[in-house]
């Protein structure tokens, strides 16, 4: 059976107050959902002190980045070690933010998935397409490419320790969202891909949306045979809009 999973994306926002209020909301929140939702939050690297403190047990701790390096002279990285002693059990990987603004190349990114796996963290690869892409029928090569880079040389055990993110460049903090047939159709063909390398595998992954969902199409995109839940950006840092989301998907 596929999890479900909807994981917040704070980004850089927030200060600790806030991250504080926040735990404690989601905390919360989780508390009168269905237990088959898994619900990550990735706040900001300086605050998941400020986090760890105030989340209950059954919210999940997650990092918007891991280093695919152990240790040594990498200044301002940080490594899945670090993470690991936060309790941190999931890792945002591939970020088009990251790919885009920081040059996280997909050489990069398979790097940073196996050094999570290696270290019991989960990572969520996150793969997408840009406008110009899109429109010039470049879909499915480039979430192709990025996939199978990522996942090269994965075991069926370690394989099946990755979850899916699938966020369209053109819809991540644009207000512009995927319909559910578009969303669908990639989630559809990312499964496919996946079941290339082991089928077992592809029955079980979970491939989760991101890219502008809020509590209007959430459930909408939710209800899609192959999208499992949601990365969810600027929405998750709405507490009400938060709530609405997670409760979506039940």
């Amino acid at each position: 059976m596929r999890r479900k999973i909807v994981a917040g994306n704070w980004k850089m926002n927030g200060t600790r107050q806030i991250a504080k209020d926040l735990a404690v909301g989601v905390s919360a929140i989780v508390e009168g959902l269905d237990k088959s939702v898994e619900v990550l939050i990735a706040p900001p690297f300086i605050l998941m002190a400020d986090v760890v403190a105030q989340i209950s047990s059954d919210v999940n701790l997650a990092s918007q980045n891991v280093s695919g390096f152990d240790n040594g002279a990498f200044t301002g990285e940080v490594s899945a070690d670090m993470l690991v002693g936060f309790g941190c059990s999931y890792s945002i990987v591939g970020h088009s933010e990251r790919r885009a603004l920081f040059g996280d190349t997909n050489e990069v990114v398979s790097a940073k998935v196996a050094k999570c796996i290696d270290k019991n963290i989960q990572p969520i690869l996150c793969v997408g397409e840009t406008l110009e892409e899109r429109e010039s029928g470049k879909i499915f090569e480039v979430v192709g490419s990025q996939l199978r880079a990522a996942l090269k040389g994965l075991s069926q055990v370690q394989l099946g320790k990755v979850v899916i993110a699938y966020e369209p460049v053109w819809a991540i903090g644009t207000g512009k969202t995927a319909t559910p047939e578009q969303a669908q159709e990639v989630h559809e063909f990312i499964r496919r891909e996946i079941a290339v390398i082991d089928k077992a595998v592809s029955d079980v992954i979970s491939i989760i949306y991101g890219g502008s969902v809020n509590a209007g199409n959430a459930k909408n995109l939710f209800a899609m045979a192959d999208i499992d839940g949601g990365l969810i950006g600027g929405a998750s840092l709405k507490l009400e809009e938060f709530e609405v989301i997670c409760k979506a998907i039940g």
